[in-house]
């Protein structure tokens, strides 16, 4: 401590509170041991706390390192709490309350062990001991890596407090002196537990426990002071036997000492002499007289000592040192002494040092081997806490700690502001409340009767709001009253609240002991409601806070070598510290305005400056002026205070840990100081820094104006008057509205942050590729009433101060001590550093922005923009995100424009241009405005991306690259917002020919997929035509064809440009795949239509001209990213390579037409040939024609195709054999395809049935449809003689006149030998002049008439066939009649012949 205290001249007490919630306490309730009295138990002592620290709390790689416990003790409840300022324990305050027993201030004593951490406790009535794991027994690794563990608190609900090995009752032989607190204990070397105490009958008794692991009985020595040890084993002696003693040898207070095998008892008694006892040997070593050290005894030694008190400081190196505290009255004195041994174990105290004091009440002192640290509460209630290097210090002069002053006691309302607001403000001030008492206060204002209110921040916040309405509204007896007097009343109940809350702020805040780590020289003020801790304070801190008396003996080789600056810089001290205490409210809130409205402070300190004058009752001014006079150089003096305050670096701090160090080292170190608690009081701490600072720098401008107005060179000396004037002024108003913007920062509290908003920013820092940066990632949701400058500790600066401490570490890292001072005056300038507003890294925007605290990080930069040129566009670049969330587009935007002019100088703006592959792909301008874009983007604002873009794209110049992606950034987003015009135009400029292709099948998608057909079609396309064409075919032949109209869209293209030949080509290939492709009765009849549009097109243009060339079949087409055809062996098959090209003109389309038209009227007629007949071609369109019954159809078919009726014919025979057969349901089904058939003639008699109208079509079809070689009546005889059916007299009759021959044989080919017989025999009669008219004979056999012939051939084999049955008589008759009828016709044969041969003889 005495480094520090050398360095460091002042502390500054910094509140530890959480402002979060109250500390929840784990409660339990110890019961009483044995026969407690009640009685006794109603004792009441004052309250006491106390702590206890580690041994390895100070080593840099402990588990145990910056951790601690402190406890509080109130009647007959103890609060434990188990602190670390490295991470957050969980479980760390246990509340327990001893039933019927009071604790005993200062009557608890912590030890450790290797394995356990144990709790010694006495009360008035019992002695305790706790076990509980020490806390490198509870993790599995001493690399401590979690933010969060459990303290050794955790389990103690396992703990039995009545166990009798760790609980002991108090003999009532000796028993406890009465009103007597002084208590001891401590652990033996052997494990025991040892309790001192003042004995009832003066001096002290020893209550002793086995180890806790080993069974033992209790036993109880008493000390008394004929050094001879009595045991009471068995029972306890009467007084009478032991003899009388008086009460002047009772302890005040006790202390303890443990050396190898033995403990020295050091006992501060009534009589004002302090005895050592050895414990192991039951002696009396030393009895030393105080008084003899104090100069003016003898009133003391008339009276028996009150308020002594004793305390111990051991250090290895130097022994064993006492502290003695002699209280008298409105005054005491500090007595330092060194244990002094000789070779005969006699031992006596070497006086070090006497130390005086004036303060009135010793609440705790701490004392070490250089220093003595007091504690006092003074008349007018506040806390005094000083201390004292004890070796070093002639003058006896005690170093002061500025304590943490109350919140003030009257809040000013000026008449434009609302006094609930400025209430709030003042009680929810990060600093000034502590949660407890504002919670108490609640209890009392609006009286409840819960014990505790669990309410975080925001709750407690708005329940006190509420309270005090509801207080305000129930005590409104008038239902109007003036604005004037609501506002009267509405101030006195806020001012009620505000004196309540003051009252337990104040009743919290007393002191109840001081802290003091020896290994780590930190110091803890425990009080009553909290735990505070003593930082070092600066120089410039120290001499402006420094009292009169403090300053006037300040040691002048601390400020500078050159004593002649050091006085100067002391006189200017002076100056502004009565400047300081001349300035009013009003002023000092005229300065807080300027900065705050972006004033000019300067302007600001001039009027403050006018007004001290103006009002100089006390002649202040002259007092400065004189004191100036004694300044040799004030400008120097000036500029040293300046430098001082300076947090302005030209380097950056380095970033993360060095990868040199192991990986256990960086984590480890990375937890250093990472607990809530080490958060606030390093934020607390820059906080007090920049408020004091802000008042130094005002008073510095208001010294400065007066400088100036003065204007008098012996003052300033010739030439320093422009100096001064241009040079300091400058200087100190940047540093006047840094600090005040650091302090506004202190006070400026985090928002909480829902969990899509911290999604969504990941999204955007992800697009800007910042996701990597420590400072940009929110760990977890923001506590309410943690200050944005927390927060920046807490996620980001926190780890790149440690790294920066430890990079380059003066000695081993397993050698570095925790030396508190040095550690958090270390932590806090690099915290400065980073904090500060005109350093080149801007850490503390970025975590701003990566934690969405969007409303903080503009009001931040709005305070910082006027005045700070650094690191201007990084702010502006942060503004426009701000603005992006909160709505305001065009703002946004406006700041991104202005942030681009200062990329490539800042280091920010390079880290966000920076790619992630390292490659330099553009201009640093360029690759900022692409991040940009893309953030843009993402948030889903296109016309900002427009704009952006369009401004970019001025820049761009001559790199194509960059034009191309902004013309196509542009073209993207014009078309996403359905500007089709501007999107098209911003197509045509894209210089790079393959991103415009891309962007032209997107444009050709997207409308299509909007039907903006129109702005498709009509757009010029100049130079685009083919690629436009291609890509809608493309698209075409690569689609579905039922739900997109990409053909329909290039045949209104085509059209549209009068291209009525590629029109009509596009249109027969669609309507191709859609006979191929689409199975469904809607393919059918778009593909008639598609035909109909391709004929109407090829008739527009001139006849020699109307032809197209026939689509490739089996849509074989260069579609791009198509997967090859493969094989059955799975090799790619070559692509055909001489395919023929077909030509197809008008008349060809008109078939094709005409073939869908009948394909969709089978489909209607037939629903099930819909999956055959789009892709069929005509032969086979006539076979499902005739299937389904659609005869003339067909034939209309075949006569179009020129195709032969021979299917036709067929089938109608095939279904007249059917019906001719069939039942009642294939008579009725007939009808239904008969009526699909015109008819030449409708029979409606009654007789007609499906049968015979069958028949009747037949007939009708070959009378209709006659042929040369009569092949339709062969087929359908053929068809029917097939079947076994007997041919109808209509078609016997009808082929008879046709071709009798034909007949003839084809009843031969079928062995129908009678029906022969009878066709031959009439034949031959028709011949001969017998019905000739029913063969078609027109002239019979005749001389004069033409020739006739009979078919011998055929009748010849009907003659053998019948001949070849000799047996059958009926077929001997059959023939037989067939030569009759052959001898006839010979006859008449051989007379007409004779007769013709006759007449050609004439």
């Amino acid at each position: 401590m005495a480094a520090a205290g050398a360095m460091e001249r002042s502390f500054l007490e910094i509140s530890g509170a959480e402002r979060e919630r109250p500390r929840h306490f784990r409660e339990f309730t110890v019961c009483g041991v044995g026969t407690v009295s009640t009685v006794a138990g109603s004792v009441k002592y004052s309250e006491s706390a106390g702590g206890f620290y580690y041994v390895e709390c100070g080593k840099l790689f402990s588990v145990t390192r910056n951790r601690f416990i402190h406890w509080k003790t109130s009647g007959d409840s103890l609060e434990l709490m188990e602190e670390s300022l490295d991470i957050n324990l969980l479980n760390n305050a246990i509340r327990l309350k001893f039933q019927n027993c009071s604790i005993l201030p200062g009557g608890v004593h912590i030890s450790e062990t290797q394995n356990h951490v144990i709790i010694l406790l006495l009360t008035n009535q019992t002695v305790h001991r706790l076990l509980f794991p020490h806390p490198s027994r509870m993790y599995r690794s001493e690399l401590v890596t979690e933010s969060q563990m459990q303290s050794i608190f955790t389990d103690i609900g396992k703990v039995d407090f009545r166990d009798p090995c760790n609980c002991q009752l108090i003999p009532a032989v000796p028993g406890l002196s009465p009103n007597s607190t002084a208590s001891a204990a401590w652990l033996s070397s052997d494990g025991e537990a040892l309790f001192a105490l003042p004995s009832a009958a003066g001096g002290i008794f020893v209550l002793k426990l086995p180890p806790h692991d080993i069974p033992g009985m209790v036993s109880v020595v008493e000390l008394k002071q004929s050094s001879v040890m009595q045991r009471l084993l068995t029972g306890w002696m009467p007084t009478a036997i032991r003899g009388d003693q008086g009460p002047q040898d009772r302890p005040l207070s006790l202390a303890v000492h443990c050396v190898e095998h033995d403990a020295f008892i050091f006992a501060l008694c009534q009589d004002h002499k302090l005895r050592m006892w050895s414990f192991k040997d039951q002696v009396c070593l030393m009895v030393a007289d105080m008084l003899e050290y104090v100069p003016v005894n003898k009133d003391l030694r008339l009276t028996a000592g009150t308020g002594h008190k004793l305390r111990l400081a051991y250090s290895p190196s130097l022994g064993l040192y006492l502290g003695i505290y002699m209280h008298a009255s409105k005054h005491g004195q500090f007595c330092i002494f060194q244990l002094v041994s000789t070779e005969s174990n006699r031992y006596s105290l070497d006086h070090i040092s006497s130390l005086f004091t004036s303060q009135e009440t010793l609440i705790d002192f701490a004392l070490t081997s250089t220093d003595v640290w007091a504690l006092w509460h003074n008349a007018e209630n506040q806390t005094v806490v000083k201390y004292i290097n004890f070796e070093h210090n002639v003058a006896g002069q005690w170093n002061p700690v500025f304590m943490q002053p109350l919140p003030e006691e009257e809040v000013i309302i000026r008449d434009d502001q609302d006094p609930r607001e400025i209430y709030l403000q003042n009680l929810f001030t990060p600093g000034r409340f502590i949660n407890a008492a504002l919670c108490k206060a609640l209890q009392i204002f609006c009286r409840r009767t819960e014990r505790n209110l669990d309410l975080s921040w925001n709750e407690l916040k708005k329940e006190v709001t509420l309270a005090v309405e509801s207080e305000l509204q129930g005590n409104v007896t008038e239902y109007e009253f003036s604005q004037e007097e609501f506002r009267n009343l509405q101030q006195e109940f806020w001012c009620k609240f505000y004196a309540c809350c003051l009252q337990y702020q104040e009743a919290l805040s007393h002191p109840l002991a001081i802290h003091l780590n020896p290994h780590t020289n930190m110091v803890c003020l425990l009080k009553k409601g909290y735990l505070s801790f003593l930082v070092p304070s600066s120089l410039v801190d120290h001499l402006y806070l420094l009292p009169d008396e403090n300053l006037l003996t300040e040691d002048e080789t601390t400020i500078s070598d050159d004593v002649d600056v050091a006085r100067d810089v002391i006189c200017l001290i002076k100056c502004l510290r009565l400047i300081s205490e001349s300035i009013t409210m009003d002023m000092s809130v005229m300065m807080e305005m300027s900065c705050y409205n972006l004033q000019s402070p300067e302007k600001a300190a001039e009027q403050i400056l006018e007004d001290l004058v103006t009002i100089d009752v006390e002649n202040v001014m002259e007092d400065i002026c004189s004191k100036l006079q004694e300044i040799k150089n004030p400008v120097h003096a000036i500029g040293l205070l300046i430098r001082e305050m300076d947090y302005e670096t030209e380097v950056e701090m380095e970033k993360g840990f060095n990868p040199a160090q192991p990986l256990n080292v960086r984590l480890n170190l990375s937890q250093l100081y990472g607990s809530g608690t080490a958060a606030h009081i390093v934020c607390r701490g820059v906080c007090k820094i920049a408020s004091t600072r802000f008042l130094i720098c005002r008073d510095l401008l208001v010294l400065q104006q007066l400088l100036m107005r003065l204007g008098d060179t012996v003052i300033l000396g010739v030439g320093q008057l422009f100096q001064a004037q241009q040079d300091l002024m400058h200087r100190i108003a940047p540093l006047l509205l840094s600090y005040h913007l650091i302090k506004w920062g202190s006070q400026c509290l985090a928002t909480d942050v829902p969990v899509d908003t911290l999604e969504a920013n990941l999204q955007h820092l992800s697009v800007l590729e910042l996701t990597d940066s420590s400072a940009l990632m929110a760990s977890r949701c923001v506590s309410s009433p943690q200050t944005i400058v927390e927060l920046f500790f807490q996620e980001a600066a926190r780890k790149h101060i440690i790294a920066h401490l430890f990079s380059q570490p003066k000695a081993p890292l397993s050698q570095t001590g925790m030396n508190w001072p040095e550690m958090v005056t270390a932590v806090t300038n690099y915290f400065l550093q980073l904090l500060w507003p005109s350093n080149p890294g801007c850490l503390f925007l970025e975590c701003l922005m990566g934690n969405c605290q969007y409303v903080q990080l503009q009001d931040y930069i709005q305070l910082l923009n006027p005045w700070c040129q650094v690191n201007v566009g990084s702010c502006r670049f942060m503004l426009g995100r701000c603005y992006l969330v909160t709505g305001e587009g065009q703002k946004a935007l406006e700041c991104f424009c202005q942030a681009a002019s200062e990329v490539g100088k800042e280091e920010f703006l390079d880290r966000l241009i920076r790619s992630e592959d390292g490659e330099i792909v553009s201009t640093p301008r360029m690759q900022y405005y692409d991040k940009v874009l893309r953030l843009l983007d993402v948030v889903g604002l296109p016309e900002l991306v427009i704009q952006l873009a369009t401004s970019a794209i001025t820049e761009a110049g001559d790199d194509w690259k960059s034009q191309a992606t902004l013309r196509t950034c542009i073209f993207k987003h014009h078309l996403d917002l359905g500007h089709n015009s501007q999107a098209y135009e911003a197509l045509t400029q894209i210089p790079d020919s393959s991103r415009q292709l891309d962007c032209l099948r997107q444009l050709v998608v997207v409308l299509c997929e909007r039907s903006q057909l129109q702005d498709l079609v009509e757009f010029p396309y100049v130079n685009l035509h083919n690629e436009v064409v291609g890509i809608i075919e493309s698209r075409a032949r690569a689609v579905d064809l039922m739900t997109h109209n990409y053909y329909e869209l290039l045949y209104a293209f085509h059209i549209y440009r009068h291209n009525y030949r590629k029109a009509g080509t596009v249109m027969f290939e669609y309507g191709m795949r859609l006979g191929r492709e689409v199975r469904t009765l809607r393919g059918l009849e778009k593909q008639g239509n598609c035909y109909l549009a391709a004929i109407n097109c090829l008739r527009l243009i001139r006849p020699e001209y109307a032809w197209i060339v026939q689509p490739a079949s089996g849509a074989v087409y260069d579609r791009p990213g198509a997967s090859p055809k493969r094989n059955h062996d799975g090799e790619c098959t070559a692509p055909p390579t001489n395919r023929q090209i077909e030509i197809l003109e008008l008349e060809d389309l008109e078939k094709e037409c005409s073939l869908a038209r009948i394909r969709l009227t089978l489909a209607q007629h037939d629903s099930s040939a819909v999956a055959v007949a789009g892709s069929s071609s005509a032969e086979e369109m006539v076979t499902l024609l005739v299937q389904a019954g659609l005869f003339d159809t067909a034939i209309s078919l075949c006569q179009t195709f020129k195709l032969p009726l021979t299917p036709v014919f067929e089938g109608l025979a095939f279904r007249c054999i059917k019906l001719q057969f069939g039942g009642e349901a294939a008579q009725a089904e007939a009808w239904t395809w008969l009526a699909a058939n015109q008819l030449s003639s409708v029979i409606t008699t009654k007789e007609s049935s499906a049968t015979d109208e069958a028949w009747r079509l037949l007939s009708a079809y070959l009378e209709r449809h006659k042929v040369q070689n009569n092949l339709y009546h062969q087929c359908v005889i053929n068809k029917l003689l097939s079947h076994g059916v007997p041919l109808p007299n209509w078609l016997v009759n009808s082929y008879k006149k046709i071709d009798a021959a034909e007949l003839l044989r084809l009843y031969l080919n079928y062995d129908l030998l009678e029906e022969a017989v009878d066709l031959v025999s009439e034949y031959v009669d028709a011949v001969l002049g017998k019905g000739h008219q029913y063969f078609g004979i027109e002239f019979p056999l005749s001389a004069t008439a033409p020739m006739v012939w009979l078919p011998y051939s055929s009748i010849d084999q009907l003659l053998q066939a019948l001949g070849e049955n000799s047996a059958n008589s009926h077929n001997i008759a059959l023939s037989q009649k067939i030569l009759d009828k052959l001898e006839d016709y010979q006859q008449t044969v051989d007379k007409a012949t004779r007769d013709l041969l006759y007449r050609r003889k004439l």
